[in-house]
């Protein structure tokens, strides 16, 4: 698959918008968390180039190839805590959203287990991961081939 657009070369300064949501979720979300919801959204919406960078960023800074592969089913792995699983239920749902949108369960369950700043930031993050995954399956871009 040949990359349509370099939205870094056309749109350098909405590009640079995007990145400054970014930049303020790496600031306020815990980084584990954080890594692991980009790379949640990121299976589920199918973005090669993310998965790829969210799963090395990962290893990168210590998380396990157990935990990230588990991922993928993380409802039925024992491996994430109560915040994370309450942070990849929310992910799943705003990624996902459908008709009727976040079920409040979901939303309730992320309330007791996540501050109203905590939350609030996460709900941004989890915004910016799909928005960086729709430019990047939208332009076809691509995983560096080497790293």
């Amino acid at each position: 698959m040949e990359q349509r657009m370099d939205l870094t070369r056309v749109a350098p300064e909405a590009y640079q918008a995007v990145f400054g949501l970014e930049k303020y979720v790496r600031a306020n979300v815990e980084h584990t968390v954080l890594e692991l919801v980009k790379l949640r959204a990121s299976i589920l919406n199918g973005c090669s180039f993310c998965v790829d960078m969210h799963s090395r960023d990962a290893l990168a800074a210590g998380e396990s190839s157990r935990r990230l592969f588990a991922v993928a089913a993380w409802r039925e792995a024992p491996f994430f805590d109560e915040r994370e699983r309450a942070a990849l239920a929310l992910t799943d749902a705003v990624t996902r959203l459908g008709e009727h949108g976040v079920p409040d369960e979901i939303w309730d369950r992320a309330r007791e287990v996540w501050a109203e700043k905590e939350l609030a930031d996460l709900v941004l993050a989890i915004a910016t991961i799909n928005v960086w995954n729709r430019l990047m399956v939208t332009t076809r871009t691509p995983p560096p081939i080497t790293v």
